[in-house]
C-alpha cells in the first residue's frame, strides 16, 4: 500500500501519548538503578567522579568517546582548525590546486603524530594498490584491498606491521589502525573507479591527494573516489544561499548533543549497567528493553557526532560528504541499518549493489549480501562475535526479502487488497515492530556483549510473555506508526497529492 495513506489523527495522538509515557516509565527506571547501585564494586572502574556541585558520577565506559571530548579534543580542534585556516587561504589564492595543498597539510600532520615509518607503511600499501589498479580488473583490486585490510586485521600480520610505528603516546592504536583501515578501503575505491575510466588511468598523485585529506583519513568517513576528486577538483567555489547558515546550524545542533550526551552520563549508566549481569538480572523487562534500546540510541548519536563534527568541516571545504547515519528510532527495515554511511555507500557502491541488482531475486540477494557481510567482517575484524552479528544481520536483510515475496502472492496479497489502506498500513506495523526488535537484539550483541543480548531476548520472548512482550510490541507499533507519519509527510511534501478536478459548470 502506498506510502502517503493517512490514520485518524486520534489515533496518532494516543500513540504520541502511549509512546511518551513508556519511554519515560522506562527511563525513570534506569535512572533509578544508575543511583541506587553507583557505589557497586563492578562500577568503580567505569563511574568516575563528575559534576560535583550536583552530586553525579558519570559514566566513562565509552574509551572513545572520553578520549575524543576530553583528552583527544584540544589536538582535534587544533589540527582541523589549522586544516580550515589553510582550505581557506588556498580557496583564496589559488582554488585550482587546493586538493594539492590539502594533501600537504594531511602528510604534514600525520608525519608529525605518527612518525616517517607509519607514512612508509601507508605509502607502501598505495603504491602496491596502485599498481594493481593499472592493470584495470576488479577482481584483482578486490583481491589485493582485502588481502591488505586482512594484514590490518589479523594476526600475525597486525602485530608485525604495528611494530614500524614507534611511540607511546595514549591514542596511537587508535590512530593505527583507524589512518590504515580507512586508507585501504579509500585505496580500493580509487582502484575500482580507476577501472570504470575509459580512457587512460587516474595519476598516483590523484590517490595521494585522495587519502591524504586529513579530516577524512583517521576516523572517516569515507568518500568514493569518484564523488572526492570531482569535487576537490572543482575551482567553482560559489556557496548555495543559506549554505553557511545550514553549516553553522548543524554546528550548534552537534555542540548542543555533546551537551546531552554528557548529561545523560551523568544521570543514566547505560553502558555500564550491561556489563554487571548480575544487577542485570534484578531488573524489570521494561528496564532492560530500555536499556537495550537506549545503547543502540546512544551508539547512533556518537557516530552521528563524530562524523558531524567532521563533515562540518568538510563541507566548509566546499565538499558534499557522506550524510550521518540514519537515527535508530527511525528504522524498522534491516536495509537502512547502519551507523556509518561513508562505509555503506562503499558497500552497496561496489558490493551490494553491484551483485544484487535491483534487489528482487532471492538467489542474488542472498549471494550479495553474504558478500557485502564478509567484507564488513573483515572491516571490523573477524572474531567469534562478528560472526554472530554478521550472520544475524544477513539473516534480517534477506528475511525482509523473503516476507515481502510471499505478501505479494496469493492469497495474501488477495487479502491485503480487500482492506482499506489505513488497515493495511496497521497490519504492516505490527510487522515492522517485531522487526524493529530484531534490528535491535542483533545489534545489541556487538555494542555490548552476547550475554546481555541473550538475556534481554530471554527476557522479552519467553519470561516475560505473554504480558512484557505484548506491551513492549505495542509500545514499539505506537513508535513505527509515529515513524511511518513522518514519513507520510515528508512525501507529501516531496510529490504532492494532485488537488481534485472541480467539475465544470455550465
Amino acid at each position: 500500500m502506498g506510502i502517503k495513506t493517512a490514520l485518524p489523527r486520534t489515533e496518532l495522538y494516543l500513540y504520541t501519548a502511549v509512546l511518551a509515557l513508556a519511554l519515560g516509565w522506562a527511563g525513570s527506571w534506569i535512572i533509578e538503578a544508575s543511583s541506587e547501585n553507583v557505589n557497586r564494586k563492578s562500577f568503580k572502574e567505569s563511574i568516575k567522579p563528575g559534576w560535583h556541585y550536583f552530586g553525579r558520577k558519570m559514566d566513562v565506559t565509552d574509551f572513545e568517546w572520553a578520549m575524543w571530548f576530553t583528552t583527544f579534543r584540544n589536538h582535534i580542534l587544533f589540527a582541523l582548525a589549522g586544516h580550515v585556516i589553510f582550505a581557506k587561504i588556498c580557496s583564496m589564492i589559488s582554488p585550482k590546486h587546493r586538493s594539492l595543498i590539502y594533501m600537504l597539510y594531511g602528510c604534514l600532520t600525520v608525519l608529525i603524530i605518527m612518525g616517517w615509518t607509519y607514512i612508509s607503511l601507508i605509502l607502501s600499501h598505495c603504491i602496491v594498490l596502485y599498481s594493481v589498479a593499472l592493470i584495470k580488473r576488479k577482481w584483482l583490486c578486490f583481491v589485493a584491498g582485502l588481502t591488505s585490510l586482512a594484514t590490518f586485521k589479523m594476526e600475525p600480520f597486525v602485530s608485525w606491521q604495528a611494530g614500524f610505528v614507534t611511540g607511546t603516546f595514549q591514542l596511537q592504536d587508535i590512530l593505527f589502525y583507524g589512518g590504515c583501515a580507512f586508507s585501504i578501503m579509500r585505496c580500493m575505491s580509487f582502484a575500482l573507479e580507476n577501472c570504470e575510466k575509459k580512457d587512460g588511468s587516474y595519476s598516483f598523485m590523484d590517490l595521494i591527494k585522495y587519502n591524504f585529506y586529513l579530516p577524512f583519513f583517521f576516523f572517516g568517513p569515507i568518500m568514493t573516489f569518484d564523488q572526492f576528486h570531482v569535487q576537490a577538483n572543482d575551482p567553482n567555489l560559489t556557496r548555495k544561499p543559506r549554505e553557511m547558515w545550514n553549516i553553522t546550524v548543524h554546528a550548534l545542533v552537534h555542540l548542543g548533543a555533546i551537551l546531552v550526551v554528557d548529561v545523560f552520563f551523568h544521570f543514566l549508566y547505560i553502558l555500564t549497567i550491561p556489563s554487571d549481569m548480575k544487577l542485570v538480572k534484578d531488573l524489570s523487562d521494561w528496564s532492560l528493553a530500555g536499556l537495550a534500546y537506549s545503547n543502540l540510541v546512544y551508539d547512533w548519536v556518537k557516530a552521528a557526532v563524530m562524523f558531524g563534527v567532521i563533515n562540518t568541516v568538510s563541507r566548509l571545504d566546499h565538499l558534499d560528504p557522506p550524510q550521518p547515519p540514519k537515527c535508530i528510532t527511525m528504522l524498522y527495515v534491516f536495509a537502512e541499518t547502519h551507523f556509518d554511511r561513508g562505509i555503506n555507500d562503499w558497500l552497496c557502491k561496489y558490493v551490494y549493489d553491484y551483485i544484487g541488482g535491483n534487489h528482487d531475486g532471492i538467489f542474488k540477494e542472498l549471494v550479495a549480501t553474504i558478500c557485502t557481510f564478509a567484507v564488513t567482517t573483515l572491516w571490523l575484524g573477524p572474531c567469534e562475535l562478528v560472526y554472530i552479528w554478521s550472520f544475524f544481520n544477513c539473516f534480517g536483510l534477506n528475511f525482509e526479502l523473503w516476507v515481502a515475496k510471499l505478501f505479494s502472492l496469493p492469497p495474501l496479497s488477495t487479502i491485503e487488497g480487500i482492506m482499506s489502506e489505513a488497515m493495511s498500513r496497521r497490519i504492516r506495523g505490527l510487522f515492522n515492530a517485531v522487526n524493529f526488535w530484531q534490528i535491535i537484539l542483533y545489534n545489541v550483541l556487538a555494542l555490548n556483549s552476547l550475554d546481555f543480548a541473550k538475556l534481554v531476548a530471554k527476557r522479552l520472548l519467553f519470561k516475560g510473555f505473554p504480558l512484557s512482550t505484548l506491551s513492549v510490541l505495542f509500545v514499539t507499533y505506537c513508535g513505527i506508526q509515529l515513524i511511518k507519519e513522518r514519513e507520510r509527510k515528508l512525501a507529501l511534501l516531496e510529490e504532492p497529492e494532485p488537488e481534485p478536478v472541480k467539475p465544470k459548470t455550465e
